[in-house]
């Protein structure tokens, strides 16, 4: 691990984004919440949460970072479904990567979810696909810096 301990708390933010194409039937049972698995939104919304808490259990040069936030937005598109999060913090090092994980375990999440309306008769996911994952911002600003 790198040595952050002369290193002061400060604010950090980090929000990713990622994507995950899925075919239209399928988008219309999220969107009806019609999938047999159960909501979600709802549970997807937990099992990011949960990832971004995980983080430094699965990366392991990964500081554990006691994070105040996090935050879910999932939202339905004409292709597939977006997953963007957003993770705040005190500390002395980023949380880049508990966005990412939590991003990524959230479109993974959904893939587990809907996979028995994405296989083809071969029991094959020619169409599923997640797409487009990174981190879309990041802050890092004094305690007792105001709002940017």
């Amino acid at each position: 691990m790198v040595d952050v301990t002369e290193k002061g708390d400060v604010y950090r933010e980090a929000e990713a984004e990622g994507f995950i194409k899925l075919r239209s039937e399928t988008l219309k049972r999220i969107r009806e919440g019609s999938v047999e698995k159960g909501d979600v939104f709802s549970v997807t919304n937990v099992a990011a949460i949960l990832a971004a808490k995980k983080t430094s259990e699965l990366l392991p040069l990964c500081h554990p970072i006691p994070m105040t936030n996090v935050s879910v937005k999932i939202s339905v598109e004409d292709e597939g479904v977006k997953v963007r999060t957003t993770v705040k913090a005190i500390g002395k090092t980023g949380v880049e990567m508990e966005a990412l994980v939590a991003t990524s375990i959230a479109l993974i999440n959904i893939w587990d979810m809907v996979k028995k309306y994405e296989k083809d008769e071969g029991g094959q996911y020619p169409y599923t696909e997640i797409t487009n994952i990174r981190v879309k911002s990041k802050i890092k600003r004094g305690i007792d810096e105001q709002s940017s």
